[in-house]
């Protein structure tokens, strides 16, 4: 079956809703950093993910995973 629909394709936001869950994992393996909060924006056109992470200092650092599926 071919995708009908790339904005966003299925794969996308499946693969964007994955990162999110992967959360504890991610943070697991983070030992200078807390993740604070992971918004993911499902429906955009690439979606995305946003990891808020505070560092050891009290610092805010924003980390955006983008998802992009290329057309075959």
């Amino acid at each position: 079956m071919k995708t009908q629909n790339y904005n966003p394709s299925p794969w996308e936001k499946t693969f964007a809703r994955i990162i999110a869950d992967l959360k504890d994992s991610i943070q697991n393996q983070l030992s200078e950093a807390k993740i604070v909060e992971v918004q993911a924006e499902l429906e955009a056109d690439n979606p995305s993910v946003r990891f808020n992470l505070e560092d050891n200092d009290g610092d805010s650092h924003e980390i955006v995973v983008r998802v992009i599926e290329r057309i075959d």
